[in-house]
């Protein structure tokens, strides 16, 4: 069996030499509200700012530069849903070599296009990214191009790992850390580095729901892959953790959450709201965690937002998802007299109570409905979860059958 290698807190710091001058050192900003939220300091680490959008030039560019020039010669090649893809075209690029990027079908068009733009070839290939993954690994067989892994290298560990020592340095009282994780690269570079210099630092790695494979394999004890995903966090809808980070996470990482569509949805909009942040569903992850557990986190705390690389249509559709899993949005369906001036009415209540309608219908053909009712079908725009509530009351109040 091959031995795994092991990256260490010199290998980390040997990297951050090497990446002067290409990644830059993000911003550490301040929230006011996630530190109202969780009773003490907390910020943001900004790696939505980073170069190509994400963290993933640090270990792209890192992995690139080691190689030989008869190894470049052939060039390189990756499978990727986006962030990976664009640092690993973007380092391709700066080193003068060729890239070919696998994406699974349905990759983000502002991924594919970035990508494009820094010159890589870019092939869809299978529905998640362990397919477009193994069609990369073909490629490389035929053609000698260099697999340049998106998280299962220790050069790609060592990079993301200098996002570990600008925290540090940047939040130097910092208590806990939460890192988006997928195939385990980011946090277990962070943690790593984290580690060597702060052992009593608490490294939490999120995961989507629908995409956490971290939790079943470190109860098995090895990487374990999953049978399906369900995610919109096409940056961490990864099916198995890489060997080499997970020996990582296995040392270094104290705690694996998981988070629903809903928080990642909850997450994003509030980043937008209130930090002026937009990022990618799994750049959110750790804000959503912060935001479905505020009390369990340690502070000062500091929150990663690994990416920001959205596509437009995508963000307006998790916005309207975040504002309905906030209570922001209220569907309703509601029986009313069907004589004249009886919409007319419902809608003075509601006028009444401050809602906003967005959409009315009428359904006036239905079993359940007598003959003197019609049925109004409503979206509703309102301020919150108590006012959506008092709304509700106020229609009861008055008389109204309402279904949600």
């Amino acid at each position: 069996m091959n031995e795994i290698p092991v990256v260490s807190l010199a290998d980390i710091e040997a990297a951050r030499t090497a990446l002067e001058g290409v990644a830059v050192l993000t911003p550490m900003e301040e929230s006011r509200w996630l530190s109202a939220l969780a009773g003490g300091p907390v910020g943001l680490k900004c790696e939505n700012l980073q170069r190509t959008g994400s963290f993933k030039i640090r270990g792209a560019y890192l992995r690139i530069a080691r190689l030989s020039e008869e190894e470049r010669a052939n060039g390189v090649v990756a499978a990727s849903a986006g962030n990976h893809a664009q640092g690993v075209a973007l380092a391709a690029q700066l080193l003068g070599t060729r890239s070919t990027v696998f994406m699974p079908e349905g990759a983000p068009i502002p991924k594919e296009r970035a990508t494009r733009a820094y010159g890589a070839d870019v092939v869809f290939h299978g529905k998640y990214i362990d397919q477009a993954l193994i069609a990369a690994k073909e490629f490389s067989e035929k053609t000698g191009a260099v697999l340049i892994h998106p998280f299962d290298h220790e050069d790609i560990v060592a990079g993301q790992g200098t996002a570990g020592l600008e925290i540090l340095e940047q939040a130097p009282d910092v208590r806990t850390i939460l890192v988006p994780a997928g195939g385990g690269g980011l946090v277990a570079g962070i943690g790593t580095a984290v580690k060597a210099l702060r052992p009593d630092v608490r490294v939490v790695a999120v995961q989507a729901e629908g995409a956490a494979a971290i939790p079943a394999s470190l109860a098995q004890g090895v990487p374990v892959p999953l049978e399906d995903m369900t995610t919109m966090a096409d940056g961490i809808a990864v099916g198995c953790p890489g060997a080499v980070p997970f020996q990582a996470i296995q040392h270094f990482v104290d705690d694996v959450l998981t988070v629903s569509e809903e928080s990642l949805s909850r997450a994003l909009l509030a980043l937008v709201e209130r930090a002026k942040m937009v990022v990618e569903p799994a750049g959110a992850a750790a804000v959503a965690a912060m935001l479905d557990h505020p009390d369990a986190f340690e502070t000062p705390a500091v929150a990663v937002l690994s990416g920001g690389n959205i596509d437009p249509l995508l963000l307006g559709k998790v916005i309207r998802h975040g504002m309905a899993a906030d209570s922001r949005y209220l569907n309703l369906r509601v029986c009313i007299p069907d004589v004249p001036g009886g919409l007319a009415k419902l809608l003075g209540e509601l006028a009444a109570a401050q809602a906003n309608v967005l959409e009315v219908a009428h359904e006036r053909i239905s079993p359940s409905l007598h003959l003197d009712e019609v049925e109004v079908h409503l979206q509703l725009e309102t301020r919150g979860e108590p006012h959506a509530e008092s709304l509700l009351a106020r229609l009861r109040e008055r008389g109204y059958t309402v279904y949600e």
